[in-house]
């Protein structure tokens, strides 16, 4: 969706605020820049609206340059969130909301329309809100206002600058989670700036750690926090140790007693639930059932995250879950596994804070 090849920029001054900057973030993913003050992150998401221009280097949005944009349409296709939510004071909400659609001319119809679509969509009633000044409503229903309008004219792209940095820490978490929320609805690709890890954690899908105008590394929220490139990240990550992103293989039973070879079912009781089969070369025949063997569906994968994973116990009567890959039955995970390996980690846990 957007393409960085080569972005360097140097101002004036020399000062070099971003260099040989490349990667690709995804369609409909929460992009996540964070790093140190001076580190390049807002130079780099104002790169994309062209609000700064590269020394070097292309951006392509959907494959296209963005200098060969009229420059009007392409922000008219960003979304812009700032920290300094700077809503017209004199104008209504609904008018804060309506500039840009306004501009693009839309009917007042469809205007009307798509307020009180935006307003349903963050829990601000239209018919108490859509009248009032910014000077009446909280910060945080303010800065609510601020994405709304980032929003009306449902573009392509959001661009987020440490929109929520200026928030009292509750305030702050409850918005984190309504564009979370809101995020797994509208699909946006949304470019995000901050400079606080457990912000970066909680909303993104990939996160990009730069340093003194270069990428230091990228990846998920597990892939950063449980292997980081060196110690720069570690440092900057902190002990953020999350047991739920740890992979089912660190918590697996390969030993199960649930598994048994196909040449020995006839031996097992029919009392003996859940049975998982393997034949010779431990590929997965099913689950026993009675005297027979059904197909099973529900498996869950060695790298699958143990958050991601607990959801498929609830499609099933059971409390053990076959773990496969590759049609290889690997082990089997349990609650009772779970449990174990959360009282393991917070044991270790504790060890550590007393050495």
């Amino acid at each position: 969706m957007i393409t960085f090849e080569n972005i360097s920029k140097e101002f004036p001054d020399g000062t070099k605020a971003v260099h040989q900057f490349t990667t690709t973030v995804q369609k409909g993913e929460m992009f996540v820049l964070i790093g140190p003050s001076g580190c390049g992150k807002t130079t780099t998401l104002k790169m994309i609206n062209r609000l700064i221009a590269p020394t070097n280097g292309t951006i392509y949005i959907e494959g296209d340059d963005i200098n060969n944009w009229n420059k009007q349409a392409l922000r008219w296709n960003i979304g812009y969130v700032l920290q300094q939510i700077a809503l017209f004071p004199t104008m209504t909400i609904a008018e804060n909301i309506s500039v840009v659609p306004d501009m693009l001319n839309w009917s007042k119809k469809e205007i009307s329309e798509r307020v009180d679509e935006l307003l349903h969509m963050v829990d601000l009633d239209p018919a108490t809100y859509r009248s009032r000044k910014p000077v009446e409503l909280s910060g945080g229903q303010q800065q609510r206002v601020g994405v709304l309008r980032a929003l009306a004219a449902d573009p392509n792209i959001l661009i987020m600058d440490e929109p929520f940095s200026a928030l009292d820490p509750l305030t702050r978490e409850q918005l984190q989670r309504d564009v979370k929320e809101l995020q797994s609805r509208i699909q946006k690709t949304i470019v995000f700036v901050t400079h606080d890890m457990d912000e970066a954690l909680a909303l993104g899908d990939r996160i990009c750690m730069m340093n003194e105008g270069k990428i230091v590394q990228i990846g998920t929220p597990a892939e950063i926090t449980r292997n980081p490139v060196n110690q720069f990240v570690k440092d900057f990550i902190g002990n953020r140790t999350n047991e739920w992103e740890s992979p089912v293989k660190e918590i697996m039973d390969p030993y199960s007693d649930y598994i048994v070879n196909i040449d020995n079912l006839s031996q097992l009781s029919l009392q003996n639930e859940p049975i998982y089969v393997i034949d010779n070369d431990s590929y997965f025949l099913g689950r026993k059932q009675g005297h027979e063997v059904m197909e099973h569906n529900i498996t869950l994968s060695p790298d699958m995250s143990l958050n991601h994973s607990i959801h498929y116990f609830d499609e099933i009567d059971v409390d053990v879950l076959p773990v496969v890959e590759n049609n290889t039955l690997v082990g089997t995970m349990s609650y009772k596994n779970i449990v174990s390996y959360m009282k393991s980690t917070t044991l270790d846990t504790r060890r550590k804070g007393e050495i």
